[in-house]
């Protein structure tokens, strides 16, 4: 971003939408937790599984190499902050992403690291 004077009136439409930003409590407040909850690698790792295909605890901790206690205490933050969404098929339970935004956020995030690892 460029940095230019701002006019009068554009000042006004800045103030004016970082106040109404800032005075969303609730809203900036669960953004503050997503983020506190993506900014772990293993919670990364397992959005980045899921982002390939929905799966079982089982095949998560296979996957990654980790306890399947590990997994689920993982699984249960993502799910709680509904980053993550369970489906029951009998007795097993299939986690896949949420929405599309999860994954979104996931791949601006991951392009961003690897744009800065290269320069």
């Amino acid at each position: 971003m460029i940095y230019k004077e701002l006019s009068d009136n554009e000042r006004e439409n800045v103030n004016a939408n970082i106040k109404d930003f800032a005075e969303d409590e609730k809203t900036l407040n669960l953004l503050s937790s997503i983020f506190k909850v993506l900014g772990d690698p293993t919670r990364l790792k397992i959005i980045y599984a899921l982002s390939q295909s929905p799966l079982c605890v089982t095949d998560i901790s296979n996957m990654l190499e980790m306890s399947q206690s590990s997994i689920s205490h993982q699984l249960a933050l993502l799910r709680n902050k509904e980053l993550i969404k369970v489906d029951r098929i009998g007795r097993k339970a299939i986690y896949s992403l949420d929405d599309e935004h999860v994954i979104s956020l996931f791949k601006e995030g991951y392009e961003h690291a690897e744009h800065k690892q290269k320069e």
